[in-house]
């Protein structure tokens, strides 16, 4: 408990930005377990050169003792003066993998060994890559938000044990980017609702030129593969397509009063579902949240405003913008 706090302390007096040049000031050093052993190696020879007079004794002691504190400045100078900088990660949905990109741009010689992983992940699941001289590497690390909303993202550690293992070099670093996290769709999905008439009108069936309802027609030359309705290219063997003049006679609204599932998250879990449902039919929509409403449309901008608008909406009207970020993978 005490090393928790001790380590959330220290981590929120970190600024938060999203490029880092690791210098003398944020990078630390210490022996690792075989440091401290090959330490107490040397201390022991040092006592036997004493003891028993033996000059090649100290001869090597003093040789593995010079070899230790080069590889000390070695370790140390691996990663100073690169240059971290952070990509923020495409939306994701609650409990799907996010992936976070870090390029770490090296205006020096080559490095070895360094690695990158998630602060609060206990150095499990690091990368690690070599750093061409006077280029870039791209690292890409994977974690799990649990939560819909803006969450920031996780602190990161930046490693290397290079060249012997001796000594530990690190940084800690806290990119200022945020990840966008949409509402878990409902599983299964729920049948989209009615559609509503538009303007006071009845929509009316009428005989496409296929001879079939429902608002289809013959296929035309350039009409979207998602406009195409497949069941019946599949019974009947002739390509078809929604009349889009028809289905223009009704609107779509995602209603969150009308979702009709028990609680906030649930009927937000819903509307998403039936987002992606309408835009994989190809169905214009409107949604519809309490102090928030999007008009009627269809396609990629869409679909992104709507999960948006799930993803950051609130009860009581405040943003949904956390620090937190949810499990590492």
């Amino acid at each position: 408990m005490i090393k928790r706090r001790l380590r959330a302390w220290f981590e929120n007096r970190l600024p938060r930005s999203d490029s880092q040049t690791l210098t003398q000031r944020n990078l630390y050093i210490l022996p690792t377990l075989a440091g401290w052993s090959f330490g107490f190696t040397l201390l022991v020879m040092l006592l036997a050169s004493i003891n028993y007079q033996l000059n090649l004794g100290y001869a090597l002691t003093f040789l593995l003792g010079g070899a230790a504190l080069v590889s000390m400045h070695q370790t140390h100078g691996n990663l100073r003066r690169l240059v971290l900088r952070v990509k923020a990660p495409a939306p994701v949905f609650a409990g799907e993998a996010a992936t976070l990109e870090v390029v770490v741009d090296n205006p020096g010689t080559e490095r070895h060994g360094v690695g990158l992983g998630l602060y609060d992940a206990h150095r499990q699941g690091m990368a690690f890559c070599d750093v061409p001289a006077q280029g870039s590497t791209l690292l890409k690390l994977r974690f799990t938000p649990t939560r819909r909303g803006r969450h920031g993202l996780p602190t990161l550690l930046v490693e290397t044990h290079f060249p012997l293992g001796l000594f530990r070099a690190w940084t800690v670093w806290r990119p200022a980017a945020l990840a966008l996290v949409y509402p878990a769709p409902e599983l299964p999905a729920q049948p989209l609702p009615a559609g509503q008439p538009s303007g006071g009108g009845e929509l009316q069936a009428r005989s496409g030129s296929g001879g079939e309802f429902e608002g289809v027609r013959a296929y035309r030359r350039g009409d979207p593969l998602r406009q195409i309705v497949w069941k019946k290219v599949a019974r009947t063997g002739e390509l078809v397509s929604r009349d889009t003049s028809a289905s223009a006679a009704q609107t779509l609204v995602l209603d969150y009063a009308a979702a009709g599932a028990d609680g906030v998250e649930p009927r937000l879990s819903r509307l998403a579902a039936w987002v992606l449902a309408a835009e994989h039919a190809g169905q214009g929509y409107g949604l519809k949240l309490p102090g928030r409403e999007l008009p009627s449309a269809s396609g990629e901008a869409q679909r992104r405003d709507a999960l948006e608008a799930l993803a950051l909406w609130h009860p009581d009207g405040a943003a949904t913008t956390t620090r937190g970020t949810g499990r590492s993978r």
